[in-house]
């Protein structure tokens, strides 16, 4: 197993749990029948949407997400290369 395997492999599974944690940390969308009737009070473009915990938690796990995966298809290449 070459260091290159370890790395890759270890930055595989810190990148898997931090994900798993800032999926968790979100909070639940899931509002019911109130939330149906209110939702005019929810807009999109809020004043401050993008300021929030909760917007900065969704946007961190986008760019993560991305990046998970980029390193995963980086990491399956290389390795089908290393054979």
């Amino acid at each position: 197993m070459s260091a290159i395997q370890i790395i890759i492999g270890s930055l595989v599974i810190v990148s898997s749990l931090i994900i798993i944690v800032v999926v968790l940390m979100q909070q639940s969308r899931e509002a019911g029948l109130s939330g149906a009737i209110s939702g005019a009070a929810d807009t999109f473009f809020g004043k401050n949407k993008g300021r929030t915990v909760e917007a900065k938690l969704e946007k961190f796990t986008k760019y993560f997400g991305i990046f998970f995966f980029v390193l995963v298809l980086a990491a399956t290449i290389l390795l089908l290369f290393l054979k």
